[in-house]
């Protein structure tokens, strides 16, 4: 069992920042690949970003590309969003989530989830 924890979220003008973190407990880190997934009211929980979990692959969705970054830091079990140039259509609830093995961009992949944090973004 992988529990996982996200924080960051919060209110931002639109060309602003946000970083988000996702702290994980439980099994062994390190051998998780990582993903952050998002929800706006209405639509499909939909694929931002993952990271492999010796971060050597990386993933973005074309709508996040240049924008924002993924990472980790094994050593302190965290995985972070940094959140730069934020449009009013980034509103949503961010998620994290675990997977064994490869990376993917697919949600079905994701054993664990954290409970979400939310990113409103303001004109």
């Amino acid at each position: 069992q992988v529990q996982l924890a996200e924080s960051g979220g919060g209110l931002a003008q639109a060309g602003g920042s946000l970083r988000l973190s996702c702290a994980a407990s439980g099994r062994t880190f390190s051998v998780y690949a990582m993903g952050w997934f998002r929800q706006a009211p209405g639509k499909e929980r939909e694929f931002v970003a993952a990271i492999s979990w010796r971060g050597t692959t990386i993933y973005y969705a074309d709508s996040v590309k240049g924008r924002f970054t993924i990472s980790r830091d094994n050593a302190k079990n965290t995985v972070f969003l940094q959140m730069n140039s934020l449009k009013p259509e980034d509103t949503a609830v961010y998620y994290c989530a675990a997977k064994y093995g490869s990376t993917s961009l697919a949600r079905s992949e994701y054993d664990y989830w954290g409970q979400g944090t939310q990113v409103t973004v303001s004109l």
